[in-house]
């Protein structure tokens, strides 16, 4: 008898029509006699018309309560899912992260999984029952509840996964795997058979919305294999693993446009007024990637954040940075993803070829041994990741 983990993501439950659908992949696996462990979403668009209401409230929502507020919608979708399989004498029980054993950081909206106490969960699987598990939750310390992140349900179906020690931990949405880029970006993209979790973890962390970048760490730390699949299309989706590749070749190309470029200035600088700038960004959670200072004598810094962490980033300027003076713009940030990429000439020229013929105001150039990002400003040039992707994969 198998134990399998099977996380359904917002799309997959966004109505009734597809929670059919949904039961229907469920009872797939149980007529196998494995022993399932569901996690879901909050249905459709829930979560973001969440954080809309909070925002009329509130520019800058206190973090507890909107935690409490955002974890209601993968309740409402764990319940519902659990009313119609018990209605098609599939034995069900719904937990929320807590009952479920979820134990986290005290970080609100971006919570660490620190450990699971998965007895319930085994309890109510020795009694032959489907367990559906809200995700993207969980509890601290001090029993308040907290969330993952966005995307964090994929986190804790892995987690629960390493828990009760799962043989596979699949991951449903409304696409059939990961591909070379997004298919709405690029009509040529491919579908991907297998990946490793180095690769993997590359791609999810450059802002593709595929998997949530923790799960791939969790999958890997604990071997979990994981499989990306539809829920409405057969298929054997994507494989994630421990499968390593030899040589260079080209698995992904990300495009992510969801990015603010930051200058900041002062005219006074010490090292200690530098650590407690880059300290208060990371208690806050702003998201700060690729910070340089260019100056010796004063502060100039340059740095990226994600667009969904403008407000935080906002509120701190007005409480704890006023010393400073900041301006932003759009920018675009692509990632050419794969194993062996830096010390491969042909590969590195082709881009550079590519670069040069679209004439990219490039701001940096980021070379990995598995990857290399390159960050532009904004412009007209939508064609830039087909061409990349026709030459290179």
């Amino acid at each position: 008898m198998d134990t399998v983990v099977l996380k359904f993501g917002g799309s997959s439950v966004a109505d009734n029509i597809k929670l059919n659908i949904v039961a229907d992949r469920i009872k797939e696996f149980y007529e196998k006699n494995n022993r399932i462990v569901v996690v879901v979403s909050a249905q459709g668009k829930t979560t973001d018309n969440l954080l809309k209401e909070a925002a009329t409230l509130s520019s800058v929502p206190n973090s507890r309560e909107l935690d409490v507020l955002l974890s209601s919608g993968e309740q409402i979708s764990m319940a519902k899912l659990s009313i119609l399989l018990n209605r098609e004498k599939i034995p069900t029980v719904s937990l929320t992260g807590w009952q479920a054993g979820i134990k986290t950081n005290n970080t609100n909206q971006d919570a660490i999984i620190e450990d699971i106490d998965t007895s319930r969960i085994e309890k109510e699987l020795n009694k032959g029952k489907v367990v559906i598990v809200a995700g993207f939750q969980g509890i601290n310390e001090n029993m308040d509840i907290t969330t993952l992140g966005r995307g964090g349900s994929d986190t804790t179906a892995v987690a629960i996964a390493a828990k009760i020690k799962a043989n596979h931990c699949y991951i449903f949405s409304d696409v059939d795997g990961v591909y070379t880029a997004d298919p709405n970006q690029v009509k040529i993209a491919k579908k991907i058979d297998s990946l490793s979790y180095e690769e993997m973890l590359d791609i999810a962390d450059e802002g593709a919305k595929v998997l949530h970048n923790r799960c791939v760490e969790v999958g890997e730390k604990f071997g979990v294999p994981i499989v990306a699949k539809s829920t409405f299309k057969k298929g054997k989706g994507t494989i994630i693993s421990n499968k390593t590749i030899e040589g260079c070749i080209i698995k992904n190309i990300v495009k992510n446009d969801k990015l603010f470029y930051i200058h900041g200035f002062a005219d006074s600088y010490s090292i200690e007024m530098f650590n407690k700038i880059y300290k208060n960004f990371i208690e806050n959670e702003i998201g700060v990637k690729n910070l340089i200072n260019n100056s010796t004598d004063k502060l100039d810094i340059y740095f990226t954040i994600p667009k969904d962490r403008f407000n935080k980033f906002a509120n701190l300027v007005e409480t704890k940075l006023k010393i400073m003076k900041f301006t932003y713009e759009d920018i675009i940030k692509i990632s050419i993803i794969g194993n062996g990429i830096m010390s491969n000439n042909s590969i590195l020229k082709k881009i550079v070829y590519i670069l040069n013929k679209f004439k990219l105001q490039i701001l940096s150039i980021e070379t990995t041994e598995s990857k290399i990002s390159i960050l532009y400003k904004k412009d007209n040039t939508d064609d830039i990741t087909e061409k990349l992707h026709e030459t290179l994969i």
